[in-house]
């Protein structure tokens, strides 16, 4: 048996990844970990000496699958700025061979945004007909792809910085979603929202849901900046809190972190994370007062989705 991996680049796993229904692959991993048929450790952060970067490894097993994996992502120090890359190993639980590397730029912005979307659709009410995004980025991109038809949305609306003066940007998320309004200000895109999708890369608060007119389902997601958060820390007191993932999120989501040292929030606050949610064993929130989703990305989720690519392989 060849223990030489497939070697798949970033252009063969966006063709790939397109063959596949992403959030369906998502919901059965959530499913697996809710009934022990999946392992998540917690992140593992390795500094290099010298300040010269460090790197992260997101580890994960899909017992059902009969596979293990592993991302790895280094952030190296240069003169010129940070060099960030990342690649997924899949390997075999039969017979401890290597099966797949995966540069895995794509698996991460497929899966943070399908993440994000399986949780609008466990959470959100039925009949939620106001989407806001905030970001225009390959991201947001692809939160708007896989959310555009998720309820049955009366207004789309997406607000970015300077997004007015990028032509291409502004042609690529119309050809995604025609029906997209692009706004000029944060305040309207988020005007009546009944879902509002964070896709930024900022380290500091995007929005304070003090401020929006009715009670919201607000989610949001990671960056490489240290403690990195879109929201208040302190607004966590006020809303209902989920997240992908509650025995590793915590420990890394910027907002809980701080939430905890500074602002009494409880880690026990969170109501459930996405296992609990498409298990059944916590319900649709009552809205009134904000929902908060946040997820950190799991190795688990790049398993998954490399272990799909795998299978669309002649």
């Amino acid at each position: 048996m060849s223990s030489t991996p497939h070697v798949i680049n970033q252009a063969q796993a966006r063709e790939l990844l397109a063959q596949v229904d992403v959030p369906q692959i998502l919901r059965k991993l959530f499913r697996d970990l809710a009934t022990g048929q999946a392992v998540q450790p917690a992140q593992q952060l390795v500094e290099f000496p010298q300040g010269a970067g460090d790197f992260i490894n997101y580890l994960g097993v899909l017992a059902q699958d009969g596979v293990y994996g592993v991302k790895t992502s280094p952030y190296i120090v240069r003169e010129q700025g940070p060099l960030v890359t990342a690649w997924t190993l899949l390997m075999s639980m039969q017979t401890g061979q290597p099966l797949l590397l995966c540069d895995a730029g794509e698996l991460t912005t497929a899966r943070t945004a399908a993440t994000t979307v399986v949780a609008v659709d466990a959470l959100a009410p039925l009949n939620a007909t106001r989407l806001g995004i905030i970001g225009s980025g390959k991201v947001a991109q692809a939160h708007l792809h896989y959310a555009k038809n998720l309820r049955d949305w009366q207004s789309i609306s997406l607000y970015s910085p300077s997004l007015c003066e990028d032509a291409q940007t502004v042609s690529l998320l119309k050809n995604i979603e025609p029906r997209l309004n692009i706004v000029d200000s944060r305040e309207a895109a988020v005007q009546d929202a009944d879902v509002i999708m964070l896709c930024t890369s900022s380290a500091g608060p995007v929005i304070d849901p003090s401020s929006l007119s009715k009670p919201a389902l607000i989610t949001s997601i990671s960056t490489n900046a240290p403690r990195a958060h879109e929201v208040p820390p302190q607004s966590l007191n006020d809303m209902q809190v989920f997240c992908d993932y509650r025995l590793t999120t915590p420990g890394s989501a910027g907002e809980m972190l701080i939430a905890g040292e500074q602002h009494g929030w409880d880690k026990n606050a969170i109501v459930g994370d996405l296992a609990d949610l498409l298990s059944d064993k916590v319900q649709r929130p009552a809205y009134d007062r904000h929902v908060f989703f946040r997820s950190i990305g799991l190795g688990l989720e790049d398993i998954a989705l490399a272990n799909a690519i795998y299978r669309q392989l002649p």
